[in-house]
């Protein structure tokens, strides 16, 4: 465990280069985890209602190949504007993917996870410049609106996306989630200081596992001490909490 107390101020954001290596290996352990999977893993129910283990990872199927290739990133989008109608577009968006990729047999998803993962990476990371500029609007849980820079969905909240998805699945399962602080922490670190600069208080926050670590900001103000991916968990509004860990973070 990193024991080291680290300022959320000195926390420096993910950026494009780092994001591609992040997301690469992101999607490498979502893989492997997949294929940990036996046939009762599958129809077992997960923390996204409505979502089985089948459903969700082909929700995750479908973000690394609507992300990797321009061709499939214009049928996602035009899918999911016809699906959402003058509903939620996210909503329509994730219909999209988990019902054109219901039919897949098992290995024929482990096979296009295997090759979509890789592609995803590479081509978020070469998106050009007016593209990363772009701004999307996004409507969190707590049913406000945010304006959004495509760079910062593609750098962050696509790997952070997978991220939580692999905790869910790793609960469903009942399987021991791979943490690393070089790569878990970091995406754990990323979100604190997110969560940090969305709430404006002083804390002292002390994570506990491998991805955990202890952060502050300012002096007083709240001591908040958990498992680094219970407090991600908080974050993404998987469980109720009060204080300053009902602040919503984007996942």
């Amino acid at each position: 465990m990193n024991t080291t107390t680290t300022s959320v101020h000195d926390i420096r954001p993910i950026e494009r280069a780092e994001a591609l290596g992040l997301a690469a290996e992101e999607n490498q352990r979502m893989l492997a985890l997949l294929a940990s999977f036996n046939e009762d893993d599958w129809i077992k129910p997960t923390d996204c209602t409505g979502w089985d283990v089948r459903a969700l990872a082909g929700h995750v199927l479908g973000g690394a190949e609507g992300f990797s290739s321009f061709g499939n990133l214009v049928h996602l989008m035009r899918a999911a504007k016809k699906e959402a109608g003058k509903g939620s577009f996210v909503d329509g968006m994730t219909a999209v993917q988990v019902r054109e990729r219901a039919e897949l047999l098992t290995p024929q998803l482990l096979e296009r996870m295997a090759k979509a993962g890789p592609q995803s990476a590479r081509f978020r990371s070469r998106m050009p410049a007016p593209f990363r500029a772009m701004a999307m609007k996004q409507e969190l849980i707590s049913g406000a609106t945010e304006k959004w820079k495509m760079a910062y969905l593609l750098d962050v909240i696509l790997t952070r996306d997978t991220w939580m998805h692999r905790v869910d699945l790793a609960r469903a399962t009942g399987r021991e989630m791979v943490l690393t602080p070089e790569h878990d922490g970091r995406i754990v670190a990323d979100a604190v200081a997110e969560w940090a600069r969305r709430h404006g208080q002083p804390f002292t926050l002390d994570l506990t596992g491998p991805a955990g670590g202890t952060f502050v900001s300012g002096s007083g103000g709240e001591t908040i001490s958990l498992d680094a991916v219970d407090m991600c968990r908080n974050m993404s509004g998987r469980s109720s909490a009060s204080g300053l860990l009902a602040q919503e973070v984007p996942f």
